[in-house]
């Protein structure tokens, strides 16, 4: 590990020197690049040389403690809080040299599809719509709806949307996958718990650089907007369907009143799904199925279970369980991100070997 930070200090004083050179002024490019790098270097250079400090510290209390007077025993004392703090910078470094995943501060485009259960089913992902704008806006994120497929009764056969802040995908990222609800519809006379599913799937936007689709590849029609129950909300044909004929993947966007905005958001919505299918691919390659997924976004997998008899909402990657059903569903999620963020970053420790 000590090798691989003394690299990165040796990277950062080479970038300082680069700054101070009065040529790269007249390289505007260059210096943003430059001075980006310096930034994301900064904060571990920093931690390394406090950890340097901490055990030369820690080496002369332990000279000074080995002697017979007043002043070794001071040193003494001081040994086990040196040995502490200087185990916690070591673990921090580690942490800091895990690579991040190059998506987590991007902004994210969210799918919810009711799956099995009907019209439940629809009502439950209004319910989940509901709790990951909440959770959004305790993050204080940005949520702008982009499609909506209403039901007659308040529910969704499908709802996409944007959410818009710093990390959205880090934390989003883990919410993907298959969510099943266990209640007793408020349509059943008899008092039974149905069970039933909704998808949720969550992509990082992407720009045209990263996802490049040639105009040929694109079949593009326009149409009329309509509300729920299929009438037409306006005389223009504003709405926007396209299809990516490579894949036969359709996005159809319809919520902004106009044609250019509905085509730039179904443009960025086909852009995320492409980058995700390909990532999907890359993982599954890479996994080889040889060791579980965490926050893969692997869709036929049932990441969640809210059961509302019990009170109790499950998470089934982490085993985790968790007895205030209504708290979870207003958007009190952390209890699970935090616990499945944390096992990614011990697999990424593992995997980086530091």
């Amino acid at each position: 590990m000590e090798e691989k930070l003394a690299s990165v200090e040796r990277r950062f004083n080479e970038l300082t020197a680069q700054m101070a050179d009065p040529a790269l002024a007249n390289d505007y490019a260059r210096y943003v690049e430059i001075a980006r790098q310096h930034s994301e270097l900064e904060p571990i250079v920093q931690k390394y040389r406090e950890w340097r400090r901490a055990r030369q510290e820690l080496a002369d209390n332990a000279a000074l403690a080995e002697g017979d007077d007043e002043l070794a025993e001071l040193a003494q004392a001081e040994l086990e809080p040196l040995r502490n703090r200087v185990a916690a910078l070591e673990q921090a470094l580690k942490l800091m040299l895990v690579p991040k995943d190059p998506k987590d501060e991007r902004d994210v485009i969210m799918e919810i599809r009711a799956g099995a259960g009907g019209e439940e089913a629809a009502l439950f992902a209004a319910d989940l719509f509901r709790m990951y704008t909440r959770y959004a806006e305790n993050h204080r994120w940005k949520v702008e709806l982009i499609d909506a497929n209403e039901t007659g009764i308040g529910g969704f056969k499908e709802v996409i949307f944007a959410v818009k802040g710093k990390g959205a995908y880090s934390r989003l990222k883990y919410e993907s996958g298959v969510h099943r609800v266990q209640r007793v519809p408020a349509t059943e006379a008899s008092g039974r718990v149905h069970t039933s599913t909704v998808t949720v799937a969550v992509l990082p936007e992407v720009d045209e650089i990263e996802v490049h689709i040639p105009p040929g590849d694109l079949e593009i029609e326009t149409f009329r907007s309509r509300g729920a129950g299929g009438q037409n909300v306006q005389k223009n044909e504003s709405a926007v369907r396209i299809t990516h004929k490579p894949t036969g993947i359709v996005v159809a966007v319809q919520d902004e009143r106009s044609q250019t905005q509905n085509r730039l958001r179904a443009m960025a919505i086909l852009r995320a799904r492409l980058y995700e299918m390909e990532h999907s691919k890359l993982v599954s390659e890479l996994a080889q199925q040889k060791r579980e997924q965490i926050g893969t976004g692997e869709r036929s997998e049932k990441i969640r279970t809210y059961n509302y008899p019990q009170n109790r909402v499950t998470d089934h990657r982490v085993g985790l369980d968790v007895y205030r059903l209504p708290e979870v569903l207003e958007g009190d999620l952390d209890v699970f991100i935090d616990e499945l963020a944390a096992r990614e970053q011990a697999e990424r420790l593992q995997a980086a070997g530091v």
